[in-house]
C-alpha cells in the first residue's frame, strides 16, 4: 500500500534528490531541466520544500521517496498539479493514483474549484492517469519551457 505524505521544509534534502533524478531520468515530462535545478541553493530548496506537495512511499522499497507531486494555489480558485513523477522502479503499483488523489484533496481542502496540469504530447501514460481522475483537455497548447522543439497541453479538473 502507498503511504503518502506531506513534503516538509526539513525534507529539501529528499525532496531535491527526488527531483533532481526526476529531471535525469525522464527530462521530456518537466518544464524545468536539471542544469536549472541542480545549481539551486539549500535556501531554494527549503523554500521549495516548505508546503509544496507530497511524497509517496511504498515500505517493501525502503525509506526513500518513491514518487513526488505537488500542488500550487494560482489564485482565483484554481491550482496547479506540477512535478508529477514515480520511480520506475516503483511504476504499476498506483502510486501515481495515489500522488493524484492527494493533490486533489489538498486543492479541494482549501476550496478550489479547478485544478490543472500540463502534460507533454505523447506521455500515454500519464494522459490515461489524468483522465481516470477525470482531467479534461482544456484546448491550450504550449511548447514544453525545457524543450520548445516538444508540445504539452493542458488538462484541467473541475473539483
Amino acid at each position: 500500500m502507498t503511504e503518502i505524505r506531506a513534503v516538509r521544509e526539513d525534507d529539501w534534502r529528499a525532496m531535491r534528490d527526488i527531483r533532481l533524478e526526476a529531471l535525469r531520468e525522464a527530462p521530456a515530462a518537466f518544464g524545468s531541466t536539471y542544469a536549472r535545478e541542480v545549481a539551486f541553493t539549500e535556501a531554494d530548496w527549503r523554500r521549495r520544500a516548505g508546503g509544496y506537495g507530497f511524497f509517496a512511499f511504498l515500505p517493501d522499497l525502503g525509506d526513500l521517496p518513491v514518487g513526488l507531486a505537488g500542488g500550487i494555489d494560482e489564485g482565483a480558485g484554481v491550482a496547479e498539479l506540477v512535478s508529477m513523477w514515480v520511480r520506475p522502479q516503483a511504476r504499476g503499483r498506483k502510486v501515481g493514483a495515489a500522488l493524484v488523489t492527494a493533490v486533489v484533496d489538498w486543492a479541494r481542502g482549501r476550496g478550489l474549484s479547478r485544478l490543472n496540469l500540463w502534460v507533454t504530447d505523447g506521455n500515454q501514460a500519464a494522459r490515461a492517469l489524468y483522465e481516470r481522475y477525470g482531467f479534461t483537455p482544456a484546448g491550450e497548447r504550449q511548447p514544453l519551457p525545457s524543450d520548445p522543439a516538444q508540445t504539452e497541453f493542458r488538462m484541467m479538473l473541475s473539483l
